[in-house]
């Protein structure tokens, strides 16, 4: 991009000020023999006009000659061009010198005029090149930089959809269950709702939080729970065993939920007798481990995988804790088993 068009952040300056302070002072202590062959005045202008020279040649290469050549890939262009820029920088140089000792200045006052002709062209070459080091270096910090927040905010969006995805797919699961209790005129319809009301709390607000505490997801766990178990028959069994010491832990909200609806929609539900389903949690050491268990008719063994539940939890295992988790799925003749470890 053009100089003109660029705006010069804060950083960008102080690298490139850095980097022509270090310059000066290296030409400074190289040509420190010129002191003693001029006054001090002369030995400052002499530093000074080749800075500015370098200056000037530099941001040629890098705001003109790399855009227009180099990155359009016209490369026998490109190297025209530097080389004519340094011809010319040693030119003015060497002009100027002259001018002011009578000689052009090499890595000694007393090197003959080739050597300091090649001497001053390779090292301008060299800090063209340190130049150019430079501005690829700041893109590409610039460039990871832009690629993670793109990434961030890529996997924010993706946990979003999923978790789009999974509130109608529980709405759902719930209006059925409320639906099939309001036709059996239960008197325990005082108590659904307000459980209904505490988990659509839960999922309307808290869910929109990037993390909630583990004992709200657990409890949401617990509603979900006792609203299934109201439509079941009699005989079914459901445990639940929690061993675990929540002490603030923080959890990405409706993670847990797509095992247990998995465990009903293609367990309990469908299995009219002799129906169970385990539910294990347990809390060491900032790793939670979840193990749910539940019986399923031989009808549906080995068939369905969960819908879209189970698949958009690995998604979001993937997304929010990368390395960080281990699901695995035991499906049996009659019976499923999920286990779920996360490192918090």
């Amino acid at each position: 991009m053009p100089f003109s068009q660029r705006r010069v952040s804060l950083k960008y300056a102080l690298a490139h000020g850095l980097y022509w302070v270090l310059i000066t002072g290296f030409f400074l202590y190289e040509k420190r023999y010129l002191i003693y062959k001029a006054s001090m005045p002369y030995f400052a202008t002499c530093v000074a006009v080749r800075i500015l020279l370098l200056i000037v040649i530099a941001y040629l290469n890098l705001h003109w000659f790399l855009p227009r050549y180099l990155l359009q890939k016209r490369y026998l262009a490109y190297s025209t061009a530097i080389l004519l820029s340094v011809a010319g920088y040693l030119v003015a140089q060497s002009l100027f010198d002259y001018y002011l000792y009578g000689f052009v200045i090499g890595p000694m006052r007393n090197s003959t005029l080739m050597e300091s002709l090649s001497y001053n062209f390779f090292s301008t070459l060299w800090y063209l090149g340190l130049m150019l080091a430079l501005k690829l270096s700041m893109d590409w910090y610039g460039q990871q930089l832009t690629i993670q927040k793109i990434t961030v905010e890529k996997l924010h969006a993706e946990v979003n959809f999923l978790r789009a995805q999974i509130n109608p797919h529980f709405l759902f699961n719930i209006l059925n269950n409320l639906y099939a209790l309001t036709l059996k005129q239960s008197s325990l319809a005082p108590d659904i709702v307000l459980k209904l009301s505490e988990m659509m709390e839960y999922m309307l607000y808290d869910s929109n939080d990037e993390k909630v505490l583990l004992e709200k997801e657990i409890a949401y766990l617990n509603n979900y729970i006792e609203l299934e178990r109201l439509r079941l028959s009699a005989d079914a069994v459901i445990t639940q065993d929690i061993d675990a010491d929540l002490n603030g832990y923080e959890i990405a909200p409706l993670l847990l939920l797509p095992l247990l609806e998995n465990a009903f929609k293609h367990g309990l539900t469908r299995q009219l007798e002799n129906s169970w389903l385990k539910v294990h949690i347990t809390l060491n050491k900032a790793i939670l481990k979840v193990v749910i268990a539940n019986s399923r008719p031989a009808a549906v063994a080995r068939k369905s995988k969960g819908g879209i539940g189970l698949s958009n939890l690995r998604k979001r295992l993937e997304l929010l804790y990368p390395d960080r988790h281990q699901l695995e799925l035991n499906d049996g003749e009659d019976i499923f088993e999920a286990r779920l470890t996360i490192a918090l």
